[in-house]
């Protein structure tokens, strides 16, 4: 009987094991994980909802979603994509819903729905699970005709050494998918505000738009997770210190310009922290002001050097990151197998046959909203089929 052996118990390690045995109902199939649970991961990921994939409208090129490990998402979409997985999970028992910003959750809200469903296949299947092994080189599991490593982010870089000691080139593991520290009282005095802005790193492409939530320590929300995801390596490289731009308005200068002159001519006695002529929250607002004008002024005092400053204000505001938000929140690792050390049809080590990779150790990662996930499940159904094709 052939046998397979899987080393992480992670969302990727279960569904490719599921898809394996559903390809080969004879293979016998083991996962090995370190820890004393599963799906740990799983569990707490969407905010203990589970995003588990998005409908990709609006994404025009896949860059722009997988900032590392596009071309090889784009390959492998032919294999199975976002369509399949959706249709994989309501036809194993997980009824999904589609919300607003196109991502997808279980209907029942609720990451268990997921997890149960993983867990009820692995039983089903008679799937061998074993928890607290540690598996440190392929002699670990000499015995077994496949290996697949879907060990996750090794954000130390310590569990990619034995896998780099056989030949594979890494890519240093860093994190992506963080808040930002913000050293800024008054802006902290804001926490809590969530508002539609545009973010940039000066001097170069990156930039992100989205919800932007105000914190205690600084920013997050998806347009910060964005943008941390976009700049990993660069933030990474300067010890996360790095000047950022924050475009309030999500318009460009002269729009804003044109509103701020409208302003004046309607509400001319009007103090200009008392009205906004933009959708910000009134806090926001007198908050933006005050750091850029004097203290009272109405509307009618304005200068043109004035409108001028509150412009660059609101559509280029600068802020100095202070480094990573002060949780362990990162859910997502930058780095990993470098994809050249794959073959981009099967993901089978291009220097040890017989040997697979899947999921986050590879080096693919996306922005928030079920991305990664899609990585996990699309890479892990690749690896089925390939060793179900080579069985």
């Amino acid at each position: 009987m052939m046998k397979t052996a899987i080393i992480g118990g992670g969302a990727a390690g279960f569904f490719l094991v599921v898809n394996v045995k559903e390809m080969m109902p004879e293979m016998q199939v083991t996962i090995f994980e370190r820890s004393s649970r599963v799906l740990a991961k799983v569990e707490v990921s969407g905010g203990g909802r589970c995003n588990c994939t998005n409908t990709f409208d609006g994404v025009q090129d896949l860059s722009q979603v997988y900032p590392r490990g596009h071309r090889l998402m784009k390959r492998l979409f032919n294999i199975f994509d976002y369509v399949d997985a959706y249709h994989w999970f309501e036809q194993h028992g997980v009824p999904l819903v589609v919300q607003d910003d196109q991502c997808v959750f279980p209907k029942a809200q609720d990451s268990h729905a997921v997890i149960d469903c993983f867990l009820s296949l692995a039983r089903r299947h008679h799937i061998d699970v074993r928890t607290h092994v540690k598996v440190q080189s392929l002699a670990d599991v000499h015995d077994y005709d496949y290996v697949a490593v879907t060990t996750g982010g090794s954000p130390r870089g310590e569990g990619l050494q034995w896998l780099s000691a056989l030949g594979h080139e890494t890519a240093a593991p860093v994190p992506s998918l963080f808040s930002f520290s913000v050293s800024d009282a008054r802006l902290h005095a804001l926490q809590g505000l969530v508002v539609n802005a545009a973010l940039h790193i000066p001097a170069t492409k990156l930039r992100a738009e989205g919800p932007l939530l105000l914190t205690h320590w600084g920013m997050s929300g998806p347009a910060v997770l964005k943008l941390s995801s976009y700049a990993a390596r660069p933030l990474a490289d300067s010890d996360y210190r790095m000047p950022m731009g924050v475009n309030w308005t999500v318009s460009n200068e002269s729009d804003v310009q044109a509103q701020l002159r409208e302003a004046v001519v309607r509400h001319p006695q009007q103090q200009v922290t008392t009205h906004s002529p933009f959708a910000l929250q009134q806090r926001l607002w007198a908050y933006l002001v005050e750091k850029t004008l004097p203290p009272q002024v109405r509307w009618c005092d304005l200068s043109k050097k004035d409108v001028n400053r509150l412009t660059n204000t609101l559509t280029n505001d600068s802020y100095q990151i202070a480094g990573r938000a002060p949780f362990r929140d990162e859910f997502v690792t930058c780095g990993g197998i470098a994809l050249s050390s794959v073959n981009s049809s099967t993901l089978e080590s291009r220097h040890v046959p017989r040997l697979f990779f899947a999921g986050e150790v590879l080096d693919i990662d996306g922005i928030t909203g079920g991305f990664n996930f899609q990585a996990a499940w699309t890479t892990a159904y690749t690896v089925a089929r390939s060793i179900a094709q080579m069985a």
